[in-house]
């Protein structure tokens, strides 16, 4: 284990101390975020707010455009979801869940359309951003685009659905949360954020926990609402 962390740390030999403690900042409130939603507990908003705050800071700094929209999303639907959560709670905490209806679904394809589209067209324009917003010695087009520009836009659509459904209470919010997590282990790892991927390892594993506690909490509470009926 000791020599798992030292090579971890070795890949920051070169990273700025204040961006190392920001990156780590990012992922403990982030895990704490998440924990706290596994749970239905409404502070996965202000926890969650903290850490998508700080990674839209370390991200722009890392040019990595996708992952910076889709965390500056994560801030305003954290907002959005806050006061959502806060009606909907049944204890001023914990909140009712339900499962997708034909209307959401039909939201979520456009949404996630929307989010994959915008993200390309800011990679389009990322070799203009790179060169201090400048167009001399600056060619665009689909032909500088990296693989992992196409991942990155790929996530950021699955992500912004998820944070959605989350903030609808949807059960089916942490099915998009898996394969979203799961994609970003390997792709982090690439792009040398390592206590970020290892962060999205643990949020696969914590997603795939919630996604059952949720589906148990939600056969519960319609097995209860038949028997009151009955």
């Amino acid at each position: 284990m000791n020599h798992i962390f030292e090579w971890i740390f070795s890949q920051y030999k070169d990273t700025p101390t204040h961006l190392l403690v920001i990156e780590l900042l990012g992922v403990f409130f982030g895990l704490v975020s998440v924990l706290f939603s596994k749970k239905r507990n409404i502070w996965v908003y202000p926890t969650g707010i903290i850490s998508t705050v700080l990674f839209v800071y370390l991200l722009w700094i890392g040019r990595l455009f996708g992952d910076m929209l889709i965390n500056a999303y994560y801030t305003i639907m954290s907002v959005y979801g806050w006061v959502l959560w806060a009606k909907n709670s049944k204890d001023s905490v914990h909140v009712e869940i339900s499962q997708m209806t034909a209307s959401d679904t039909k939201t979520t394809l456009w949404l996630a359309l929307f989010s994959w589209l915008f993200v390309i067209f800011v990679y389009y324009f990322k070799p203009y951003v790179n060169n201090d917003f400048s167009m001399e010695g600056t060619e665009l087009g689909l032909k500088y685009f990296v693989w992992t520009d196409w991942v990155d836009a790929s996530t950021t659509a699955i992500f912004l659905v998820g944070m959605w459904l989350m903030a609808r209470r949807k059960i089916e919010n942490w099915l998009f949360w898996i394969i979203g997590d799961a994609i970003s282990i390997p792709l982090y790892t690439y792009k040398g954020f390592l206590f970020t991927a290892l962060q999205y390892a643990i949020f696969t594993l914590i997603a795939i926990l919630a996604y059952i506690e949720w589906k148990k909490i939600l056969y519960s509470n319609r097995a209860s609402a038949n028997a009151s009926l009955s």
